[in-house]
């Protein structure tokens, strides 16, 4: 069974910056995080979930909310299993709790369709 698990988040001020970290495991015999598509995905209390943040096992291509362009990054370690997004310039409504996902299937698109879910780490913006 994949297992997806997340850390690196905190209290930050605005303006600051922190990196979170998705670390995957239980991959089927042969194939590693390299093979999967893996998506950021927050939710704010009250509010709806909401994609971030993709980076295709296809072509590396990444992909941003609107909400987040220019201040997060997503990127990927291969030989650590391990998916980053580093977010600068933190603002109070990025204030959430924030999950890694993947889809079941290798090579897939970076469609918001995810199978498999981190337990989240909690991000808070605030002075």
């Amino acid at each position: 069974q994949v297992q997806l698990v997340e850390s690196g988040g905190g209290l930050v001020q605005p303006g600051g910056s922190l990196r979170l970290s998705c670390v995957g495991s239980g991959f089927a015999s042969g194939f590693d995080l390299s093979y999967y598509t893996i998506g950021w995905v927050r939710q704010a209390p009250g509010k709806e979930r909401e994609g971030v943040s993709c980076i295709s096992s296809v072509d590396g291509s990444t992909t941003y909310a609107d909400s987040v362009k220019g201040r997060f990054a997503i990127s990927r370690d291969n030989a650590q299993n391990t998916v980053y997004l580093q977010m600068n310039n933190l603002q109070p409504e990025d204030t959430a709790v924030y999950y890694c996902a993947t889809d079941r299937l290798i090579y897939s698109a970076c469609d918001g369709q995810y199978d498999y879910w981190g337990q989240g780490t909690q991000v808070t913006v605030s002075s």
